[in-house]
C-alpha cells in the first residue's frame, strides 16, 4: 500500500512536468523565425440525394479546352470521371449540377452556357502549391 506522502510527491512531480511542458510550448518564437509547420483542415465534400435523370443529364464525353477528352458516367451518389487513360475519379453530388471529389481537390459544374452543354472543371494539380487550374469543356457526345 502506498503512503499518502508518496502519492503527494507523485502528484507534485506530475504537475511540475505538466507546467514545464506547457511553458515550453507557449514560449514566443525567436525574432525572425517562422513556425515549422502548419495544418490545413478541409471538410470532406458532402453529397446530396441525386436522381438518375440528373446523372443522365451530365453523363457523356466532353471535349475540354486543353485538348483532353473527359468521359463522365453515373456512379452511386455521384459520377465517375475519366480523362484519357487516367484512373477514373469518383465525384459526389453537391447539387444536380455540381460534383466534387471527397477531398475537394476536383470540382465539376455541369449544364453551363446558353445551351446547357458546357462544363467547368477546376482542380488542384499539386497540394503543396496554392494553385487551382480551371478547364472549360463542351459536351461532345452522349
Amino acid at each position: 500500500m502506498r503512503s499518502p506522502h508518496t502519492l503527494g510527491v507523485a502528484v507534485a512531480v506530475s504537475m511540475t512536468l505538466f507546467v514545464a511542458d506547457a511553458a515550453a510550448q507557449s514560449r514566443p518564437l525567436p525574432p525572425g523565425s517562422e513556425p515549422i509547420s502548419s495544418v490545413e483542415v478541409t471538410a470532406p465534400a458532402r453529397s446530396v440525394r441525386i436522381y438518375q435523370k440528373d446523372l443522365d443529364a451530365v453523363s457523356g464525353t466532353y471535349a475540354m479546352s486543353n485538348g483532353w477528352r473527359l468521359q463522365v458516367t453515373p456512379a452511386p451518389g455521384g459520377v465517375s470521371a475519366k480523362i484519357g487513360r487516367d484512373r477514373p475519379m469518383r465525384l459526389v453530388a453537391l447539387s444536380p449540377d455540381k460534383y466534387a471529389t471527397r477531398d475537394g481537390n476536383v470540382t465539376m459544374e455541369f449544364n453551363r452556357g446558353s445551351s446547357g452543354d458546357d462544363m467547368v472543371m477546376s482542380y488542384v494539380p499539386d497540394r503543396r502549391l496554392a494553385q487551382v487550374i480551371v478547364v472549360k469543356a463542351t459536351l461532345a457526345q452522349r
